[in-house]
C-alpha cells in the first residue's frame, strides 16, 4: 500500500547561485558528507547534483506527510546511489521516527525515489510504500 508520495522541482541554476554565495555553510547545513562527495565527483554537474538531492529532500518531507517541519532536518533524509546508479533515499532522526510512526503493525516501510535533471530543472519523485511482512522470512516471527 501507498503512505505517501512527494515531488519537487529544483531550479538548477538557483542552486548554482545559492552556492556560490552561501558554499560551504549551505552544503554543511543541508547535505551529507556522502551527498557531498558525490557532488564534488561530477565537476561538470555540481549544481544538477545538489539540485536533484534537494529536489529530493523536498519529495520525500512530503511524501512523510510532514513538508520541512515538525522537527524533520535537511540531514535527516540523504541520497546516495547503488553501483547501478539507482539513487536511494536513507532516513535518520525525525524523519525515521515519523516513518516508523506511520508504517502500519505487519509492515516495512520501503521508500522509492528517482531523480532527472534536464537544465536548468532537477526533479525528484518520493513514494513511500508498506510492504506487508511474511510470517516466517528471517527475522521475523
Amino acid at each position: 500500500m501507498i503512505l505517501g508520495i512527494g515531488s519537487d522541482l529544483c531550479n538548477i541554476e538557483r542552486m548554482e547561485a545559492t552556492l556560490a554565495r552561501h558554499g560551504e555553510r549551505f552544503k554543511q547545513r543541508v547535505f551529507t558528507d556522502i551527498e557531498q562527495k558525490k557532488a564534488d565527483s561530477r565537476p561538470r554537474a555540481i549544481a544538477a547534483t545538489y539540485a536533484k538531492r534537494w529536489a529530493a529532500k523536498e519529495a520525500c518531507s512530503k511524501a512523510l506527510g510532514t513538508g520541512l517541519r515538525m522537527g524533520i532536518g535537511w540531514k535527516d533524509m540523504a541520497v546516495t546511489n547503488l553501483r547501478s546508479g539507482q539513487p536511494v533515499m536513507h532516513v535518520t532522526g525525525w524523519a525515521a521516527e515519523r516513518l516508523r510512526a506511520m508504517t502500519p503493525a505487519g509492515h516495512e516501510a520501503v521508500i522509492h525515489v528517482t531523480l532527472t535533471d534536464d537544465h536548468p530543472w532537477a526533479q525528484a519523485f518520493v513514494v513511500i510504500e508498506a510492504r506487508p511482512l511474511v510470517a516466517g522470512a528471517p527475522g521475523q516471527a
